[in-house]
């Protein structure tokens, strides 16, 4: 998993943030409560008053007297709580409210990290894999085979087997994958799969259609001054996966192939895992592109053809019948 010091940094600054504004509304609530309960707020004077009196005394070596200030702590606590319901409020109104009272706010609970904090990484990951919401949807479960025959059906169940296989040994080995073949097949299914577990697992996953990520390669290559471009391509080269779908789609020109070559070659330096799709046959891929992107992905990647109907008309057809 590898998160940017940016996102680090804004997730401790949502801890941060949420601390400020705990205390500010007890602050708050506290002086609603001088105000109008005033002998409340002689209660809370007394008790830190004790307080700095039995410090001193322990300081001077009188700590006999520890358990007599406890009991007259406790009676003043009782006081101050009977106030509070008396006005007809809450007896916890004067506790601090925490978004998160396990680890109350501070994102960790004895030097591990609590589940909000946890659920805030998850959070960055889906929402930087820019297919958060098609995630929430797809599963290796929901693969259905049956709707291939013959070469085409094995073909799927090849390609199911490589992309479970690739998830399994993902923290083990540096592999990527390409899936290529006819519309509708389950190319950009397989990969959402892929995605959706490894974000579960924590790892720094971004997806891109091929022309949404060309778009961003040239915002960020034009617009160098831009803070918000300023990660694009350290993130592209270091994520934990990088996969880019419908590769072809796109309007390829010589800007096109030398971002798609510098990628491929970053991520291979880096031992960073990559996944392509494409609808182009291989010699249409091979024609399309530079020789030598053509050869980093037939050597580098291992390529799965898919064939067979398109299963979403297929399913459509069968709706329509009903």
């Amino acid at each position: 998993m590898a998160l940017t010091n940016t996102q680090y940094e804004s997730i401790r600054q949502e801890y941060a943030n949420r601390r400020i504004n705990s205390q500010k509304l007890l602050d708050e609530r506290t002086k609603e409560i001088y105000e109008k309960l005033p002998e409340y707020k002689e209660l809370d004077e007394l008790t830190a008053t004790l307080s700095v009196q039995h410090g001193k005394r322990v300081i001077m070596g009188e700590s006999d007297t520890l358990d007599e200030l406890k009991d007259i702590l406790e009676d003043l606590n009782r006081q101050k709580k009977l106030l509070l319901t008396s006005a007809g409020y809450s007896v916890n109104y004067l506790d601090p409210v925490y978004t998160c009272p396990y680890c109350k706010d501070t994102g960790y609970i004895e030097n591990e990290k609590c589940h909000c904090h946890k659920q805030a990484i998850l959070d960055i990951m889906y929402e930087q894999s820019n297919i958060r919401q098609t995630l929430l949807d797809v599963s290796f479960d929901d693969i259905e085979l049956d709707y291939q025959t013959g070469d085409d059906q094995k073909r799927l169940e090849n390609a199911v087997e490589k992309a479970k296989e690739f998830v399994k040994n993902f923290k083990l080995d540096y592999q990527n994958l390409m899936f290529y073949g006819t519309v509708g097949t389950g190319k950009s299914f397989l990969s959402n799969c892929i995605a959706h577990e490894l974000i579960e697992q924590k790892y720094f996953v971004l997806y891109f259609s091929s022309n949404n990520f060309f778009n961003r390669a040239s915002e960020a290559y034009f617009n160098k001054n831009n803070s918000n471009d300023g990660n694009f391509f350290e993130d592209i080269y270091n994520c934990d996966l990088l996969i880019l779908d419908d590769l072809g789609t796109e309007l390829t020109n010589s800007f096109v192939e030398s971002q798609l070559f510098a990628c491929l070659e970053e991520r291979s330096l880096h031992h960073k895992s990559t996944i392509i799709s494409t609808n182009l046959p291989m010699e249409e891929l091979r024609d399309r592109y530079s020789d030598r992107i053509f050869s980093r992905i037939i050597s580098n990647f291992d390529v799965c053809k898919l064939s067979g109907q398109d299963v979403r008309i297929y399913k459509k057809r069968l709706n329509n019948r009903k």
